[in-house]
C-alpha cells in the first residue's frame, strides 16, 4: 500500500515541490485570494524558478482543485461561493464519518495511543484556557487526518487527503478565531474514546455530529461576514 502519509505531505525535494507548497499554503490561508490570477512571470520571478518547475506546481494545485486553468483567463485561484462550502463540509461528513468507522476497526491499539499522545500535546499546546487556538492543520499533526490515515482505505486517503482537505482548509482558516476550541477538543476527545472501545458505531455518530457543528459555525461566520460587507 502507498504510504500517503508520508507522500502526500513530504517534504519539498525539488523546485516545482516548494512552489506548489508555498503557494498552497498562500492560498488556504488567504494570502493570495480566491478568484486571483496567477501569472507565471510575475510567480517565476517572485520564487526565483524557471517556467517548468512553476507550471509543475500550478497543474499539482489543479489537481487539488485549488486553481483552475482557461484558454482566456489563464490560471487563476478558484473561487467558491457560500453554497460550494457548505456543500465540502456536506461530502466531508459522509467521507470522515466512514473513515472514523473503519479506523475504529483498523487502527491497532498503537495506533489509538499515539492519537491519544496528540490530542494531549494539542491540549496542551492550546492551552486550557483558550478556546480559539486549535491545532488545524492538515498533516500527521491533525486529529481528522490521522484518522483517514487509520482507516487504512487508499480511495478515503485520496478523497480527502488528497483532494478535499485542500478545499476545507479555505474553510477552516475563515473560522480559525471562532470561539469553540475547547467544544472542539472535548469532541475529540469523546471520538477517541468510542475508538478505544471499538465502538465504531458510535464513533461515526460523534464524529457526524462534530463536523455537522463545524459545518454551522462556518456557515453562522460566513453569514456574519456577508453582513459586515454588505454594511
Amino acid at each position: 500500500m502507498i504510504d500517503l502519509l508520508s507522500t502526500i505531505h513530504a517534504e519539498p525535494s525539488t523546485q516545482a515541490d516548494r512552489v506548489f507548497l508555498d503557494l498552497e499554503d498562500a492560498i488556504v490561508r488567504g494570502r493570495i485570494p480566491m478568484g486571483s490570477k496567477l501569472g507565471e512571470e510575475n510567480l517565476a520571478a517572485r520564487f526565483g524558478v524557471s517556467r517548468g518547475p512553476l507550471r509543475e506546481a500550478l497543474r499539482r494545485l489543479e489537481g487539488r482543485s485549488l486553481v483552475v486553468s482557461t484558454a482566456h483567463t489563464g490560471v487563476r485561484v478558484v473561487s467558491l461561493d457560500h453554497e460550494d462550502l457548505v456543500e465540502l463540509y456536506e461530502v466531508r461528513e459522509s467521507l470522515e464519518s466512514l473513515a472514523v468507522r473503519l479506523a475504529t476497526e483498523r487502527m491497532s491499539d498503537a495506533e489509538l495511543a499515539g492519537l491519544r499522545d496528540l490530542l494531549k500535546r494539542n491540549a496542551e499546546k492550546a492551552g486550557a484556557d483558550n478556546d480559539t487556538a486549535y491545532s488545524e492543520g492538515v498533516s500527521e499533526g491533525d486529529f481528522h487526518y490521522r484518522i483517514v490515515i487509520g482507516s487504512k482505505s487508499r480511495r478515503l486517503q485520496k478523497l480527502l487527503c488528497g483532494d478535499l482537505y485542500s478545499l476545507i482548509r479555505l474553510c477552516r482558516y475563515r473560522t480559525w478565531l471562532i470561539p469553540g476550541r475547547r467544544r472542539t477538543h472535548n469532541d475529540h476527545e469523546n471520538i477517541l474514546m468510542a475508538m478505544e472501545q471499538r465502538d465504531a458505531e458510535l464513533a461515526e455518530i460523534l464524529m457526524r455530529r462534530h463536523v455537522r457543528a463545524a459545518r454551522q459555525r462556518f456557515v453562522s461566520a460566513d453569514e456574519r461576514t456577508a453582513v459586515g460587507t454588505a454594511v
